[in-house]
């Protein structure tokens, strides 16, 4: 994460934002008054989403219970059908 002044980010406003889109980098804005984080729309999309989905109870152990089955135990073969 790159880290500017108030001042510098208003100098380079457009390509600090480019950068932070192109390159989902968050961009570190420091203050007399406090700090602020820039992010690309896709990043806070993503924080969004899982901040809902590990919201829902039950959801977070789901989650990692499937990360822990084999693949081959997730599909089902209807080659028979064919």
């Amino acid at each position: 994460m790159s880290t500017f002044t108030a001042t510098q980010f208003r100098s380079n406003l457009f390509g600090i934002l480019r950068k932070t889109i192109q390159y989902n980098e968050p961009a570190h804005i420091t203050t007399k008054d406090g700090d602020a984080v820039v992010l690309s729309e896709s990043d806070y999309s993503a924080l969004q989403e899982t901040l809902y989905l590990v919201s829902a109870p039950g959801m977070r152990q789901t989650i990692m219970d499937g990360l822990a089955t084999p693949l081959d135990a997730c599909t089902i073969d209807n080659s028979e059908d064919w």
